[in-house]
C-alpha cells in the first residue's frame, strides 16, 4: 500500500502527505535505528508505547508508523489498549460486585492486563504465528477469537497503544474532591475512582516497564476531549454503515459528555505527568495539528 492509498483508506486530508513527511517520517527513521540497536543488543522486538486522550489520533499514528516500517522491509505489529477491555459480562459482574461505574469499558481495572502480557509475551517468539486480540465497540464486547488477525513471527517492533497507557496512580488524598459530576454524582463515596487508581498501581504498571520508547501525541487541555471523541464516534458510525454493521450501541452527544466524565481524572494527570517522561511529545492544537514536538532522546 503506498501513502495516498493510506491518506484515503483512513480518510485523512490531502494535505496529511506533506503532514507525514514533515512529522512522522523522521519518527519512523528513529525507530528504525532504535529498532536497529536493539536487534543487535538483543535480537528481540523493539516496543513503543503511544499515549493520548481519546481522538487524538493514536490510531492513524499506528497505523502509519507500521505502514511507513513496513515500506523498509520490517515487520511490525500493533494493539491498543482497547483491543484487551474485559468482556462485557466480565465487566457486569465488576458492577454488580464493586461498583456501577466498572460496567463501563475504558478506566484502569476494566482491561484483561494478563491478555495484554501474553499477547506482548507471544509476539516476542522467533518463530511460529500468534494472534492479536481485538474489541468490537459496536457490540461493547471482545471479538471472537476466531476473528483476531494471525501474524506471522518474528517481527521487528510492536506498538502497543492507549488513552491511559504511561499513566501513574494519584496520591490518595487527591482523590477525595470530585473531578466532575460522574464523581460528584455517581461516585458519591469515591469507591470507584479508589479501585481505578489502585488498579493502575497494582497491575498497570507492570505493562509499561515493556515499553521501550515513549511518545505523546498531548492535547491542549482535556477541553477538547469531547469534541474529539464526538468525531471518533461518527467515523465508526459510517464505517459500520458502509458495513451493513449494527450501530445501535454506538453514542450520541448526550451520551459522550458523560463517557467522557470516566476518563478525565487520568487524562488531566497525565497530560501532566507524562510529558517529562515521554522519549518524544507532539503538541497539538484543538484541530488535531501539531504545533510543537519535544525529543528526549
Amino acid at each position: 500500500m503506498n501513502l495516498d492509498t493510506f491518506i484515503e483508506e483512513h480518510q485523512l486530508p490531502s494535505d496529511y502527505r506533506a503532514y507525514t513527511q514533515h512529522w512522522f517520517a523522521p519518527l519512523a527513521k528513529r525507530l528504525t535505528e532504535h529498532l536497529t540497536a536493539r536487534h543487535q543488543f538483543s535480537g528481540k522486538p523493539y516496543i513503543v508505547g503511544i499515549n493520548g486522550c481519546q481522538g487524538s489520533g493514536k490510531s492513524t499514528l499506528t497505523a502509519l508508523l507500521c505502514h511507513l516500517l513496513e515500506a523498509e522491509g520490517l515487520r511490525s505489529a500493533s494493539f491498543s489498549l482497547d483491543d484487551v477491555y474485559l468482556t462485557h459480562s466480565e465487566r457486569q459482574v465488576l458492577g454488580q460486585t464493586i461498583h456501577p461505574l466498572l460496567a463501563t469499558r475504558g478506566v484502569p481495572g476494566t482491561h484483561d492486563i494478563h491478555l495484554a502480557l501474553e499477547t506482548l509475551k507471544n509476539l516476542t517468539q522467533t518463530s511460529g504465528h500468534t494472534s492479536l486480540p481485538r474489541f468490537d465497540k459496536s457490540t461493547d464486547d471482545r471479538a471472537p477469537q476466531t476473528s483476531w488477525p494471525d501474524i506471522q513471527l518474528p517481527v521487528d517492533l510492536i506498538i502497543l497503544e492507549g488513552w491511559c497507557l504511561g499513566s501513574t496512580p494519584e496520591e490518595a488524598a487527591n482523590l477525595e474532591t470530585p473531578i466532575n459530576t460522574l464523581e460528584s454524582q455517581e461516585d458519591t463515596q469515591g469507591h470507584w475512582r479508589h479501585y481505578v487508581n489502585q488498579q493502575l498501581q497494582a497491575h498497570y504498571l507492570s505493562l509499561w516497564e515493556h515499553v521501550d520508547y515513549w511518545i505523546m501525541l498531548k492535547a491542549p487541555s482535556f477541553d477538547c476531549v469531547f469534541q474529539w471523541r464526538l468525531e471518533q464516534e461518527n467515523k465508526l458510525r459510517q464505517k459500520l454503515q458502509r458495513e451493513g454493521k449494527p450501530t445501535n450501541n454506538l453514542m450520541d452527544s448526550k451520551a459522550i459528555q458523560r463517557f467522557i466524565q470516566h476518563y478525565e481524572r487520568i487524562t488531566r494527570h497525565t497530560l501532566l505527568t507524562l510529558p517529562a517522561k515521554a522519549n518524544e511529545v507532539f503538541e497539538l492544537d484543538e484541530q488535531r495539528q501539531i504545533t510543537r514536538h519535544r525529543l528526549r532522546e
